[in-house]
């Protein structure tokens, strides 16, 4: 009879995962233990199966752009894959950012969030990207004291309603560059009582959000960061037609194809300043923070991904006379491998639990200083050890782990 290897499966990604388990027992009180129990075991059995299938279904779907109807006139529509529609549902329904910000955990309520964020986003195909800056938006708004986009914006970022719930865009990165970000060449003119910008953002994640927050510098200003300021915009008017804003392209790169990332020219785009007339990128700098603690997180789950398939793959494996789980140098790989996701799930769970303490002021001073140092630390980290764990990973499946309809590859992107 042929051989056919049987591939590898997940479980329950949370009755499977001890160190989380381990990890919330030791950190959460034991009555917010019991609250989210039913829905962690519930999450973790969808992203190790439903969830799963759909994302190996949903494969070859990615974003397209239609930049013009049949009767010629400019629409700009972005169309995403089926697994991110139900991402955007369900990204309400569960809380994925609201829980972030509701008081029934209090400075446990990042932990909560996170928890969620862990147990589902590596079988919903880097919706975690809008997410993040979602977040990042509310937590910055928040932090302007600008008291009317706080009241327009904020009940939307943090709804658990799919229909009013928005995702919010960072635009931040210019044909200048990402890092140096005082080069931006983004010009903000006043007109009347209104703002309005120009010029083009050449990488912009999250284009099919409602909203966004972005530099640019109001005619006057000087060079450099100081001279940038913090502005927030709409992208649709009423009738869902783009506010001045043309998408050039979507951006044809290396993993992450199912974020719509794009490039964006902006000719006369209405925007409100968040704050002071300038400074832009020391107020936009909240945002950074709570987009580098989920870039931490989401290396973490794509490593808890990888390993969960490795490790089942290598129990369903038979190589010379034995299943690789048996083979003493496939052991010690894998104990490297869970080694470094395991205290990379750890520093990231750290990062969040910091961040929960800071925002519901119960933080010391000294955790307050190590929240400042952990954070970039945690994504440069992070991100090294996923490359280099998921790259073990996809080794451990042999040539399968390079056949792009195994899924497997994308466990990299």
């Amino acid at each position: 009879m042929a051989f056919f290897q049987d591939p590898p499966r997940l479980g329950n990604q949370y009755d499977d995962d001890a160190l989380l388990q381990e990890h919330l027992q030791r950190t959460l009180p034991e009555d917010a233990l019991q609250s989210c129990l039913e829905e962690s075991r519930e999450l973790g059995e969808l992203s190790g199966g439903e969830l799963y299938q759909a994302l190996l279904y949903d494969r070859l779907n990615e974003p397209v752009l239609t930049q013009w109807d049949p009767w010629g006139n400019r629409i700009d529509h972005i169309e995403v894959s089926p697994l991110w529609k139900r991402a955007e549902r369900m990204a309400a329904r569960h809380g994925f950012v609201a829980a972030g910000y509701e008081d029934e955990f209090g400075e446990h309520a990042r932990t909560h969030q996170f928890t969620l964020n862990y147990l589902a986003q590596a079988s919903l195909d880097i919706y975690s990207c809008p997410l993040a800056m979602t977040d990042g938006a509310a937590r910055t708004l928040l932090d302007s004291g600008n008291q009317p986009l706080i009241d327009r914006a904020l009940p939307h970022l943090t709804s658990r309603d799919p229909e009013t719930m928005w995702t919010s865009g960072q635009w931040m990165t210019e044909r200048t560059g990402g890092s140096d970000v005082g080069k931006s060449e983004t010009e903000a003119r006043q007109d009347g009582e209104t703002w309005k910008l120009y010029g083009t953002k050449w990488f912009t994640s999250a284009t099919t959000s409602q909203m966004a927050l972005t530099l640019g510098r109001p005619e006057g200003n000087g060079p450099g960061g100081r001279g940038l300021a913090l502005f927030y915009v709409e992208l649709r008017d009423e009738a869902g037609r783009l506010r001045n804003i043309s998408v050039n392209r979507l951006k044809d790169k290396f993993g992450t194809r199912k974020v719509p990332t794009a490039e964006l020219s902006l000719d006369g785009t209405p925007a409100i300043p968040v704050g002071e007339l300038g400074n832009g990128v020391r107020n936009i700098t909240p945002m950074l923070n709570i987009t580098r603690t989920w870039n931490a997180m989401a290396a973490a789950w794509a490593m808890r991904r990888a390993v969960a398939l490795a490790r089942d793959f290598s129990s369903r494996r038979h190589a010379f006379g034995a299943v690789l789980a048996n083979k003493p140098l496939h052991v010690d790989t894998m104990a490297s491998m869970v080694a470094e996701q395991e205290a990379a799930t750890l520093m990231a769970f750290r990062t969040v639990a910091l961040l929960g303490k800071v925002e519901r002021k119960t933080a010391t001073e000294g955790e307050k200083r190590q929240f400042r140092i952990l954070t970039p630390i945690a994504k440069l980290l992070t991100a090294k050890q996923a490359v280099a764990v998921t790259s073990e990973a996809i080794e451990s499946f042999g040539g399968a782990g390079y056949v792009e309809d195994t899924g497997l590859p994308r466990l990299m992107a």
